[in-house]
């Protein structure tokens, strides 16, 4: 235990020029892309690469709540089920859930649950699946953001998407996007998920300490970076539902003009008696 204490006192995670261990700035995110639509049975479904993180999402429903005594007649559920695959860090996790994933699963329902229109499916049950296929560090936040765009690909009536990041405290600096690395060995980690349109926050968690200054600092560089996640989920939805017109031709049959067969010029009997 000693050891491992030397060690994370003597790794030094920001540098003299304030770079961090992967050349980052303090207010740097990760490289992030987003796919929507990728799963053909899932009602909706997104791809999601967050540094080192590989998220799936899927999402099903509305659909009819089972077992039946948990159906609210007056609102649909939302539930969300957040799973890491055994592969997915580099000792083998024991497959099935546990509390970490018990209680990520409960506090993103919690943050759809205030964004769904529910009200509008009552006795029914919007089923969100997060498989993490490969984790480092956030992701409970790259989880969130894929389901987000999932729920939209699925036709979901919401008030806004929701984007989330996290940001923290190394070596005494507070930062954006902690890697597995800054996680394990910094001082801090503040999750927190955003409704752009509103501003409304949806998910706040903190594990460590921070000052009410570090604290501000931290919600200013998180909901800063989760406008521009924002940008970054539209435009996934935008390429899965853009049409082109090269794409509407492709798609559409030729159009048959009626033609007189060769070589025969119209007659009387084509218009009737009282010609045209």
């Amino acid at each position: 235990m000693e050891d491992i204490e030397h060690f994370a006192k003597a790794m030094k995670l920001i540098d003299a020029d304030g770079r961090r261990l992967d050349g980052r700035k303090f207010n740097e995110l990760r490289p992030i892309r987003i796919e929507a639509g990728v799963l053909r049975r899932a009602d909706g479904s997104a791809y999601m690469e967050w540094g080192g993180n590989k998220v799936l999402a899927a999402v099903y429903g509305p659909r009819e709540a089972h077992p039946r005594h948990l159906q609210d007649p007056a609102r649909a559920l939302v539930q969300c089920r957040y799973n890491m695959a055994p592969f997915s860090v580099t000792d083998r996790k024991r497959p099935g859930p546990d509390r970490r994933s018990v209680e990520i699963s409960k506090v993103i329902s919690e943050a759809f649950s205030s964004v769904v229109f529910a009200e509008q499916f009552p006795r029914t049950s919007v089923d969100i699946f997060i498989e993490v296929l490969q984790a480092d560090a956030g992701t409970r936040c790259a989880g969130l953001t894929a389901a987000s765009v999932a729920l939209a690909d699925a036709g979901v009536p919401m008030r806004d998407l929701v984007a989330s990041c996290a940001s923290g405290k190394i070596d005494g600096v507070v930062c954006l996007d902690l890697n597995k690395d800054e996680d394990n060995f910094g001082d801090a980690d503040c999750p927190t998920a955003v409704v752009p349109r509103t501003g409304e926050i949806v998910l706040l968690q903190m594990d460590g300490h921070l000052t009410s200054d570090e604290f501000e600092k931290a919600m200013d560089l998180s909901i800063d970076a989760a406008r521009r996640i924002y940008d970054l989920q539209r435009d996934a939805l935008r390429r899965r539902y853009s049409v082109t017109l090269e794409d509407i031709l492709k798609e559409s049959p030729p159009v048959q003009s009626p033609m007189q067969p060769e070589g025969r010029l119209p007659s009387e009997d084509d218009f009737g008696p009282e010609g045209i």
